[in-house]
């Protein structure tokens, strides 16, 4: 019985990531026609503004370390949790939490600024397509965060089994992706639209 039953936990296990890289490899290809949108989009500014005029290259690198640093530490998580270390393992998520929420702080008021300066998506084909390559991105910090938060009570009432390891794995595969993608809009919108 214990065969039968470690057989269907393998297979549940392999069903499950199976499942996630699929879903990971349709994000791979929304954000690839984000920025090939982008791409064909980001000179339409229509007398508008340019990157030139708008992006703050120290504000997004400070994004981008934040971002990165958020990551780094659901990767400590993980090793904690692989050594079945709760209580330092929940720290470590919780920081990782903190950096990721402190990402979307900061890319909700960048983007509050830029509207109440008249910047908005409606502004124009360069602005829009803006507005939703690093909204999308948000979005997925976003729904990670409420992952991370899942997760976090998770472990706190069951503890550390078999399925919350599989779990915390594919999220710190999860944050390495928006990590990824983020290098990607930093270079390609921020850096790229600020020379």
């Amino acid at each position: 019985m214990n065969d039968t039953l470690t057989h269907e936990q393998l297979n549940a296990d392999r069903a499950s990531v199976l499942g996630f890289w699929v879903y990971l490899m349709t994000d791979l290809v929304l954000f690839a026609s984000l920025f090939a949108t982008f791409m064909v989009l980001r000179d339409n500014t229509y007398g508008g503004v340019s990157g030139k005029d708008i992006f703050d290259l120290s504000f997004a690198l400070k994004e981008t370390i934040i971002l990165l640093m958020g990551s780094f530490l659901s990767g400590i998580a993980l090793v904690l949790a692989a050594q079945d270390k709760i209580a330092q393992t929940l720290r470590w998520i919780a920081a990782a939490g903190f950096f990721g929420a402190w990402f979307i702080t900061l890319e909700i008021s960048e983007f509050a600024s830029l509207i109440t300066d008249g910047h908005g998506p409606d502004a124009s084909a360069f602005l829009s397509s803006y507005f939703t390559l690093v909204g999308t991105h948000g979005l997925h910090v976003t729904i990670g965060l409420v992952w991370l938060v899942a997760l976090f009570v998770a472990i706190q009432r069951r503890g550390l089994t078999r399925p919350m390891l599989r779990k915390m794995a594919l999220l710190t595969i999860f944050w390495h992706f928006l990590d990824i993608v983020w290098i990607f809009i930093f270079t390609i919108v921020y850096l790229f639209g600020a020379l």
